[in-house]
C-alpha cells in the first residue's frame, strides 16, 4: 500500500501578505539609506529594495512620505509614550530620559526628517516647491502631555510659551548645535538638554509667581484707596 505524502501543502501568499513584504522591504531599504546619510529618492529606495519605481511610487508617492514613514519607524515608541509622574517638572524630565536614548539611536534619521523640512520650506518660500511639503510637529503633543500640570500654575499663555520653548531643546535640535558646532558628546547633549528644561521650567514658575504676588499687591492697594 503506498505511503502518503505528509508533507504541507503550501499555499500561495495572499494579496494583502505580498504588499506588506513589498512595504516592509521598501521601509527597510530607506531606513538603511537614510542610516548612511541620504534623503533618498522614491527611485533610490525602490532600487535599493530591488522592487520597480511603479511599485515603489504605489506606496510612496513622494519623498514626504518616504521619511515620514521612516520617522514613525523610528520614533514610533517615543510617539506613544506617557508619563506617569505625576508633578509637571518631573513628568518633562521622565519625557527627557526615557526618549532621548532613541533620538540618540535614529540621530541620521531625524537628521533627514530636520534636512527634508528645512529643504522644502526654502523651495516653498521661492515657489519651487514640486513635491507636498514635509512637515514636523509630534513633539507638540508629546511636550503637552508631559506638562499638563503646569497649565494651572502658569495659565494658558505662560504654558504655552513655556511648550515652544522646550520644543527647541527636545528633538534632533540640541544634537545638531551641541554636536556639529561643539562636538560634544551623547552624554552632553543629554544633561545639557535636561538643565535647559529645568531652567526653562524655573523661568515660567517665577514669571508666573511674581505675577500673581504683583495682581495682589494691586487689588490690596486698591482696597485700602477705596477705605480712605
Amino acid at each position: 500500500m503506498p505511503v502518503r505524502s505528509r508533507r504541507k501543502l503550501t499555499l500561495p501568499p495572499s494579496g494583502d501578505d505580498a504588499r506588506a513584504r513589498t512595504q516592509r522591504s521598501l521601509l527597510a531599504s530607506a531606513m538603511q539609506l537614510v542610516r548612511r546619510g541620504r534623503t533618498p529618492s522614491v527611485a533610490e529606495v525602490a532600487l535599493a529594495a530591488g522592487v520597480s519605481r511603479a511599485t515603489a511610487y504605489r506606496y510612496f508617492p513622494n519623498r514626504s512620505t518616504v521619511i515620514a514613514a521612516v520617522v514613525a519607524e523610528s520614533l514610533g515608541p517615543v510617539r506613544r509614550y506617557e508619563p506617569r509622574a505625576g508633578d509637571g517638572r518631573q513628568r518633562v524630565r521622565e519625557l527627557f530620559s526615557q526618549t532621548f536614548p532613541r533620538f540618540k539611536e535614529f540621530e541620521p534619521h531625524m537628521r533627514a526628517a530636520l534636512q527634508l523640512s528645512l529643504e522644502h520650506e526654502s523651495l516653498e518660500r521661492v515657489g519651487l516647491l514640486e513635491e507636498p511639503r514635509y512637515r514636523r510637529g509630534f513633539r507638540r503633543d508629546l511636550l503637552r502631555r508631559a506638562a499638563a500640570p503646569l497649565r494651572d500654575k502658569l495659565g494658558r499663555r505662560r504654558f504655552d510659551r513655556l511648550l515652544k520653548a522646550l520644543s527647541i531643546v527636545y528633538g534632533i535640535e540640541p544634537y545638531v548645535v551641541l554636536r556639529d558646532i561643539w562636538s560634544s558628546g551623547d552624554r552632553e547633549v543629554e544633561e545639557i538638554a535636561r538643565w535647559m528644561l529645568d531652567a526653562l521650567i524655573d523661568a515660567a514658575l517665577r514669571e508666573s509667581s511674581g505675577s500673581v504676588a504683583r495682581e495682589k499687591r494691586r487689588c490690596s492697594s486698591q482696597r485700602s484707596r477705596s477705605h480712605v
